[in-house]
């Protein structure tokens, strides 16, 4: 389909504002008894109740058939609820014409779904063509917007089938974003990418929402996903109910239900250490074997393991050497970053070979070692500060009633 290249004139009063080259904002959402059934039987979405904060991410997680994505699709009425009132920035959604309810809010879907037949640059012009935005206006949105996603303006030129799965995921993330929507929907997005790219793409989202600020409804089966980019999470369970909603860290140190203990899984007590800053953590000289170097510094010695990392000319990590060996390089294992959490200072030791997680600076360059033992010694420290301020405050405020969703 070809637009015709003419003035925004059209008639977009309907539509919660957005802006092609400007600032929309963001929009809250409520669901209040929201029902979806099909035919007879148990509903896909069961009297959903659920305020989602202005500006922030929230994920939809849960298991296959639990609502989630259908819960998603009822705010730009992709699918019609059977009852109940869904508002997007205070209006009702029923009462915007659906197309243009659609224009105004960005949406990103699996394997991006981009028109084979358009370029990049008009895969990402194709809602500001539709609302009528003159082409030369929104191809040079477009050209920002590829420097946005961290594209080359080279990319443009080029077609859906010319790019990898996570350039294309980033091509629809642009789309997503042209018209400068306040709300963001994106059904598991990532999910049929590699765990690499899934991890880069994640990152990139969450460099964005700090730029942009939008309101952001994100679905994903992955309860990793869901803590790692959700203020809040709103875990789903089966017959369209939800279970729990709050923010990541309360789901995973205090399950609402058995269900929900059982979808975040038995190792949530690792992942709730990602909540705690690894600031605490002790940082020792690294035995260092620069590569031609006949022997090892002085932080060998303080190491006292006989363990010697490698790093090259620039004092980045290359490998582990054995004790009383000079080759082969051991992997290194995961590396602790400066600002990083005991989740990651933990993990860099586990999964060392010699027992001492690497630590590296904003630039790679080695920063020193972290032991297994003091980290552990961390975590404990960090439980009991946590447990004394959780008495301090239940001793000095008054609990108040909470709803199914597990909202005040």
């Amino acid at each position: 389909m070809v637009v015709p290249d003419v003035s925004p004139t059209a008639d977009t009063s309907t539509a919660p504002a957005a802006q092609p080259n400007g600032r929309a904002g963001s929009a809250a959402i409520e669901f209040t008894n929201v029902v979806k059934s099909y035919q007879a039987g148990q509903p896909a979405v069961g009297n959903l109740n659920l305020n989602i904060d202005a500006g922030k991410i929230t994920v939809f997680v849960g298991p296959s058939g639990c609502g989630k994505t259908t819960s998603l699709r009822m705010i730009n009425r992709m699918v019609e609820p059977t009852s109940g009132t869904i508002t997007v920035g205070g209006r009702d959604v029923s009462s915007i014409a659906a197309p243009a309810l659609r224009r105004s809010m960005g949406y990103v879907m699996q394997s991006a779904g981009l028109l084979p037949h358009r370029t990049v640059v008009d895969n990402i012009t194709t809602v500001l063509r539709l609302n009528r935005v003159p082409r030369a206006r929104a191809r040079a949105r477009a050209a920002e917007l590829l420097d946005t996603v961290g594209l080359s303006a080279a990319m443009g030129r080029r077609y859906p089938n010319q790019l990898s799965g996570g350039q294309q995921q980033r091509v629809g993330v642009a789309r997503a974003l042209a018209a400068d929507p306040p709300v963001l929907l994106m059904d598991e997005p990532f999910s049929a990418v590699d765990p690499v790219v899934r991890a880069e793409l994640q990152q990139e989202l969450l460099r964005l929402q700090r730029d942009l600020a939008k309101t952001i409804v994100f679905v994903t089966h992955d309860i990793d996903e869901a803590t790692l980019l959700g203020d809040k999470v709103a875990v789903f369970a089966t017959g369209g109910r939800v279970a729990q909603y709050a923010a990541p860290e309360e789901i995973l140190r205090a399950p609402v239900d058995d269900f929900v203990a059982a979808f975040v899984g038995r190792d949530r007590g690792f992942r709730h250490l990602s909540f705690h800053a690894g600031t605490g953590v002790a940082v020792h000289a690294a035995p260092l074997a620069p590569m031609g170097a006949a022997a090892p510094d002085e932080g060998a010695a303080a190491a006292g393991s006989g363990w010697r990392l490698a790093v090259d000319a620039g004092n980045r990590p290359l490998g582990w050497l054995a004790p009383g060996s000079a080759a082969p390089l051991l992997p290194g294992g995961s590396l602790f970053h400066a600002g990083d959490s005991l989740r990651n200072a933990l993990d860099a030791a586990l999964s060392s070979p010699s027992g001492l997680g690497v630590a590296v600076d904003d630039d790679g360059m080695v920063t020193g070692v972290v032991r297994a033992p003091e980290v552990l010694a961390a975590i404990d420290a960090a439980r009991i500060s946590f447990n004394a301020a959780n008495t301090a405050t239940a001793a000095t405020t008054t609990p108040t009633a909470t709803s199914a969703e597990g909202r005040p």
